[in-house]
């Protein structure tokens, strides 16, 4: 189906033709229908799949611009993913040419200047739980014109750490407002607080899209404390042109971007330990290009969807076969080709075979010689 067909209207559609988008994804076939018809609905696709757009063409192309009012609250995780979809929102405003107003409001940066900015009524507002909360709590934000409220990234929002903060959002905004709920995975207990929340809130899940074959796979077998070494040869080895390395622990992040800026390697460390103007120089050098290599922990690189990564690397590599499918899912898009690298130890060797097995993928093992990386032959 094409996207007037999904009920986008032609000023939004002209926008994703500007932005050479052209045809719909799966989540975003399900999901614009039932987004647009104003009910309760979690949108679970891979990272990358468009579930921002699945969400934001609908609520947008139902905008009462007449009305000088804040009526889409987007809640994200991360202040990264916050600026990822409103960045994503004001370019179907530039492109469409229609006159809707959007603010990021997330914490770390001047309360004073969100409150003045809060008088010009932005139609949507893209921000962390606790800075929403806190605007709403002050009255500044108004939660009774809200007619939607959305969770990107629900799982992260509907955990410990978020859980309580969104109940009193939930419970701030209008009484009967649309919830969406957006989410690369989903917990048992999430949904659970989901059915909460929404008790009729419809699942949406497109068929499991099959493993990108455009994907090399190779795992490199090595001991622990001589991870971040043999990282800095893979890169130099491999040369890409720009690679996401994936860490567990902080004292990794540190060890390898000092590592690999020793040896004029320029990294950007994205991990949560950083502030928050940190982490957005980071995305920003990475990005643009000034950084080759992003180093970031699975919590850290959430939602966050960039273009052109050639090469992603598990230093650390993850125990479930589906987190190591939305780690390398970031690389080959839109048709290229990317390369998947994962350190094991001999311990971890068995990883390659669980891969293998529940993901139906070729790991191939190698071994670097002579600073080029070269097959492991049985």
């Amino acid at each position: 189906m094409t996207f007037p067909e999904l009920g986008v209207g032609a000023q939004l559609t002209a926008a994703l033709v500007k932005q050479k988008i052209s045809e719909p994804t799966p989540i975003q076939t399900l999901g614009l229908p039932v987004v647009a018809a104003g009910g309760d609905v979690y949108l679970h696709a891979e990272t990358g799949s468009g579930k921002t757009l699945a969400y934001l063409l609908p609520l947008l192309g139902r905008l009462d611009l007449r009305q000088e009012t804040t009526q889409i609250v987007v809640l994200a995780p991360t202040h990264e993913l916050a600026i990822q979809i409103q960045r994503q929102a004001c370019d179907l405003a530039t492109h469409s040419g229609l006159v809707f107003k959007t603010l990021l409001l997330i914490g770390g940066t001047s309360l004073d200047r969100q409150l003045e900015k809060l008088k010009k009524k932005p139609h949507l507002a893209v921000g962390s739980p606790g800075r929403i909360l806190e605007l709403l709590s002050m009255g500044k934000l108004k939660g009774h014109t809200v007619r939607a409220l959305v969770l990107d990234e629900a799982d992260t929002l509907l955990g410990p750490d978020s859980l309580e903060c969104v109940r009193r959002i939930v419970k701030a905004v209008a009484p009967g407002r649309q919830m969406v709920f957006a989410s690369a995975t989903e917990q048992v207990e999430s949904s659970g607080i989901v059915k909460e929340l929404a008790p009729e809130c419809v699942f949406l899940r497109p068929e499991p899209a099959p493993v990108n074959p455009n994907i090399e796979h190779l795992f490199l077998v090595c001991e622990e404390r001589d991870k971040p070494d043999v990282l800095r040869k893979l890169v130099h080895a491999c040369a890409p042109e720009r690679a996401l390395v994936f860490v567990h622990r902080n004292l990794t992040a540190e060890e390898v971007a000092a590592k690999l800026a020793h040896h004029k390697v320029p990294a950007a460390d994205l991990h949560g330990a950083f502030t928050k103007a940190e982490r957005q120089r980071a995305m920003e050098d990475f990005r643009s290009g000034r950084t080759r290599v992003l180093i970031a922990s699975d919590i850290a690189a959430r939602g966050l969807d960039i273009s052109g990564v050639t090469h992603v690397f598990n230093l650390d590599a993850p125990t479930q076969s589906r987190d190591y499918l939305h780690r390398v899912g970031r690389t080959a898009r839109a048709g290229a080709h990317g390369t998947a690298v994962s350190l094991f130890t001999e311990a971890e060797k068995r990883l390659a075979r669980r891969y293998a097995t529940e993901l139906g993928v070729n790991l191939q093992e190698v071994r670097l010689r002579e600073g080029r990386v070269v097959a492991v032959t049985p």
